[in-house]
């Protein structure tokens, strides 16, 4: 079962105007979708679909990755992620090779999967849970995109700029999929308004798991009375500080475990947050971590060391659902409710049948392989979206920069 072709496709598809720590998402979130084409099958062609970033350096790594992968064994993902290796070269990093490998061996297990007639959970070793439950992705966000085409029409969610906002923006995420979880995307506003945020919503829902995440733009001292100010209240706290280091200082005070997606990022990282005891849980994101099989590898290594685990998300679509599904199936420690952009970005999905929350949770697609089908016209529709719109990269601060020329993204902010 040869590898006969690798399809890359941009496309670019609609975001609201969601604040973060760097500045506000632009109209248009990029992603790339590849179509692994593969040979040799009794039914003729069959084709493995894989979803990742958008950004230009990673579509030219692809590109690069395509020709030399042709002619492998679908099968044989140890061999094509040594070819990724070395087809990049020295001066691309692990972690940039990672996220190039990742769009691949899914693409390879969607095959797989489909050829053997089994899911991707059964490539994995098998699901642990059959529905897998996700939390609400709250976030602090303008009634519109002040610099969209079109004069900026006010979207669906309206402003959220206040507790009270925040809370109307989750009872809206609660009613539409019945979400169990709720998770602040913070370091928008001073520590005390989303202080405020996170107490209106315990109020709001109680006895309900709340998380903020402020992406480190809290310094030490501002993280560790955040931490004191919601003792009791927070399931747990997410990257409130850059650097292991720093976040060892926060743990030693903090009632609460420590959630993180920026120091443990690699193998690699994992022993000095040990020793450290700077995190408690690890939020996980197969997009950086080289794929679902370094995903598992990733949930055994916190079942060694005691970690909690979770899992990481930034603006998707469908096909990285269904792989985060499976994978979260397929790995008995990932016992925390997973993060997802999808209620803000599933209009505009790509496959044929797109994913209904049950309750905050998703049942894992039946199969063969991701169990999702690509929906060709939309995927023209959304290249098209991307070849027009002239971009080749996100970029949150400079957005952000064209309704505040002074905005600073320098970290942390305080």
């Amino acid at each position: 079962m040869k590898i006969s072709d690798l399809v890359i496709t941009p496309l670019a598809f609609a975001d609201p105007p969601l604040l973060n720590s760097t500045g506000v998402h632009e109209p248009l979130a990029l992603r790339t979708v590849v179509q692994l084409v593969v040979d040799g099958a009794s039914a003729g062609e069959v084709v493995g679909l894989g979803e990742g970033s958008g950004e230009r350096d990673v579509l030219d790594r692809l590109e690069l990755v395509r020709a030399a992968i042709i002619g492998q064994s679908v099968f044989d993902t140890g061999a094509i992620e040594l070819i990724v290796n070395a087809v990049l070269g020295p001066d691309v990093t692990p972690i940039q090779k990672r996220a190039v490998f990742s769009i691949v061996e899914v693409a390879c297990l969607d095959a797989q999967g489909k050829l053997l007639g089994v899911p991707v959970t059964d490539l994995l070793g098998g699901a642990v849970r059959h529905t897998v439950p996700y939390s609400a992705y709250l976030f602090y966000k303008w009634a519109a995109h002040p610099a969209a085409p079109g004069g900026g029409s006010p979207d669906q969610w309206g402003e959220a700029l206040d507790p009270a906002g925040i809370v109307a923006q989750a009872c809206r995420m609660i009613d539409l999929h019945g979400f169990r979880s709720l998770k602040l995307k913070g370091g928008v506003f001073h520590p005390e308004d989303e202080i405020a945020a996170i107490r209106a919503l315990a109020v709001a829902f109680p006895g309900m798991p709340l998380r903020i995440d402020p992406n480190g733009a809290w310094s030490v001292k501002t993280s560790k009375y955040v931490a004191g100010e919601l003792a009791g209240v927070l399931e747990y706290l997410e990257d409130p500080t850059l650097t292991t280091a720093a976040m060892a200082e926060v743990a030693q005070v903090a009632s609460m475990p420590l959630a993180t997606n920026m120091c443990v990022i690699s193998p690699e990282t994992v022993p000095e947050a040990v020793r450290l005891d700077a995190v408690q849980i690890v939020l996980s994101d197969h997009h950086y971590w080289g794929g679902l099989r370094h995903t598992r590898e990733l949930g055994a290594i916190c079942d060694t060391f005691g970690l909690g685990m979770s899992m990481h998300s930034n603006s998707h679509l469908g096909i990285s659902l269904a792989a985060m599904t499976h994978v979260a199936a397929a790995t008995p420690n990932l016992a925390y409710a997973c993060d997802t952009h999808y209620p803000w970005n599933s209009a505009d999905d790509v496959i044929t049948t797109p994913f209904a929350f049950v309750d905050g949770a998703l049942a894992v697609p039946a199969g063969p392989g991701l169990g999702v089908e690509l929906d060709q016209d939309r995927l023209a529709e959304l290249n098209k979206r991307y070849v027009d719109s002239g971009r080749t990269t996100r970029a949150d601060t400079a957005y952000m920069r064209l309704v505040d020329p002074l905005y600073d993204p320098m970290l942390p902010r305080f």
